[in-house]
């Protein structure tokens, strides 16, 4: 049961994500989860809620009445997760709708994964200097515009999340270094610039494109609004893009 949390932190029009993890491979390979993205229709009650089936390629995905999924939900407050199974389906004011029944309570999410959307988005980036990220890691933060008077490297973001994102470039990283990341997100006001740190976790040259080099990066010290921001772009540019597909 979820007590009295659901109708506290989530409510109608907020965008939840859909997970299903597949089973566990004897070869101990790491499964697989399956996302997909959706919206809350509606509260019932504080432990059931109604959801609007996903789409998938322009086709509405009918999940099977019975089976459990991971719940996320993007709320103003945060990212709330929960277990849900499915124990209905139908169609209201024409709209396809899922009815999950709560099966753990709603907490905080803490996770460091999310979904990750695939683009193609320019982006300006440098590796911080030795002294400023002495400054990061005694004071927290920069006050200075990190862009400022500073050359910034050009490269193209091949996807992006709310945990970090990925990019290719004719120039290479060191991995652990720290970089500033800028670039621009139509978020639905109008586009917005973002200025972000993060961590380069990976690199590796392109193999079918000699000279090019993929980064996967981590952010660090990001805002939770600046976040929320970002996933809600996700979201709003997936459901252009299905509707652009219909």
């Amino acid at each position: 049961m979820a007590g009295k949390l659901l109708s506290k932190y989530v409510m109608s029009g907020n965008k939840v994500e859909i997970r299903k993890t597949a089973r566990q491979k004897l070869s101990g390979e790491k499964p697989k989860v399956k996302v997909y993205l959706s919206q809350v229709y509606d509260i019932l009650s504080e432990d059931r809620i109604e959801i609007i089936m996903p789409t998938e390629k322009t086709k509405i995905v009918l999940l099977p009445v019975g089976a459990e999924y991971d719940l996320h939900f993007y709320s103003t407050n945060g990212v709330y997760q929960c277990r849900a199974r499915v124990v209905d389906r139908g169609k209201r004011n024409n709209v396809f709708l899922l009815v999950m029944e709560l099966t753990s309570n709603l907490t905080k999410d803490q996770r460091r994964e999310f979904y990750r959307f695939s683009c193609a988005l320019e982006m300006n980036s440098r590796a911080l200097d030795g002294e400023e990220v002495e400054k990061l890691e005694n004071d927290g933060m920069l006050d200075d515009m990190l862009s400022e008077g500073e050359s910034l490297k050009q490269s193209i973001i091949v996807d992006i999340s709310g945990g970090g994102l990925r990019f290719v470039s004719a120039h290479a990283y060191d991995k652990e270094s720290i970089i500033l990341c800028k670039y621009e997100l139509d978020t639905g006001k109008g586009v917005k610039e973002y200025e972000i740190l993060g961590k380069v976790l990976n690199v590796q040259e392109v193999q079918t494109k000699n000279g090019l080099y993929e980064h996967r990066v981590q952010y660090i010290d990001i805002e939770d609004g600046v976040r929320e921001e970002i996933i809600q772009y996700i979201f709003e540019t997936e459901r252009k893009n299905r509707k652009k597909k219909k």
